[in-house]
């Protein structure tokens, strides 16, 4: 008899993968198993059970991997990454441990995942969006650029764990769908970042009001604040500052602004030498909008972070 397959999805209290999770935990086909990925103080408002209280046919297991910084675990994210780019190391850390330690600990090997919903439907800087125009434009650049950034991650921390990927808001029929909505509507006029997402699950009772409503929060944040920080004190142990100036004037292109990204790019260099280019640069808010000046590629740095670090 064959066995049923588990599938898992990634919660780190996301609306994206809430309503991934609400919407097959609905059905009568499955046995969908919600895995979190927090830092110790990530999401101190809410628990898993309170994820999966509501959902039908869900279950879990909370996972809080050791993100106790290192130059062999940062070698080995950016090595199997290909890229220098600082939220996208950032995001993968803890995205990479979870996934290593769901093939080692767990039957699973299918995972649902919420990629492409922040490119379709808004980030955080979005909110800062001069025009429904220039908010469109930045939606199809962000789509265009995935195969570099989140998808880039997702692809590579999933699957170096012998794990499959499945990313539902990359269906390209909903991807042209919610393309052609006026971007009036998907603009942030409601005081509440992804609004026409949640408004299509108010009915029913795929989710719980409070998980619905909640604040977006990036997963490079997410995954915990304290592990970013942590990042930028090991990278300041590897430079002086006059080594760091030193350091990243060897690069023209995409030239390292920290000590951080200093060091990603020179573990990059070393396993990937002479191929920067293959990234369009460093992934941040849009500098040219008010608002959005920013040298930090973290949400928290936006005037607007406000509850999504609650």
């Amino acid at each position: 008899m064959m066995k049923k397959q588990l599938t898992a999805f990634f919660m780190a209290a996301a609306l994206s993968v809430s309503a991934l999770t609400g919407c097959s935990g609905s059905g009568t086909s499955g046995n969908p198993a919600g895995q979190e990925t927090t830092a110790p103080e990530a999401v101190k408002d809410i628990s898993l059970d309170d994820l999966l209280s509501d959902i039908k046919n869900a279950y879990g297991e909370n996972y809080i991997p050791n993100t106790e910084m290192d130059g062999q675990m940062l070698e080995d994210v950016i090595g199997l990454l290909g890229t220098f780019d600082i939220t996208t190391i950032r995001a993968s850390i803890g995205m990479y441990l979870v996934c290593k330690a769901i093939h080692e600990q767990t039957d699973i090997r299918v995972l649902l995942t919420g990629e492409i919903s922040d490119e379709l439907f808004g980030y955080k800087y979005t909110d800062f969006a001069p025009s429904a125009q220039a908010f469109q434009k930045e939606s199809e650049k962000r789509v265009r650029e995935l195969h570099m950034y989140d998808v880039l991650r997702a692809d590579r921390c999933i699957s170096v764990n012998s794990l499959e990927a499945r990313v539902p808001f990359g269906d390209l029929d909903f991807v042209r769908y919610v393309m052609a909505i006026d971007p009036e509507k998907k603009q942030n006029v409601y005081r509440k970042g992804k609004y026409l997402l949640r408004h299509a699950f108010e009915k029913g009772d795929y989710l719980p009001e409070h998980i619905l409503w909640r604040e977006k929060a990036a997963f490079s944040d997410a995954v915990g604040h304290s592990m970013v920080d942590d990042l930028k004190e090991y990278a300041d142990t590897c430079y002086t500052e006059e080594a760091f100036e030193k350091e990243r004037q060897k690069y023209t292109y995409a030239q390292p602004f920290t000590k951080e990204s200093l060091l990603y790019r020179e573990i990059f260099e070393k396993y990937y030498p002479g191929q920067a280019e293959m990234i369009a640069g460093f992934w941040m808010p849009n500098q040219e909008w008010e608002g959005c000046d920013v040298t930090d590629p973290s949400a928290r740095v936006l005037a607007n972070y406000g509850a999504s670090g609650e």
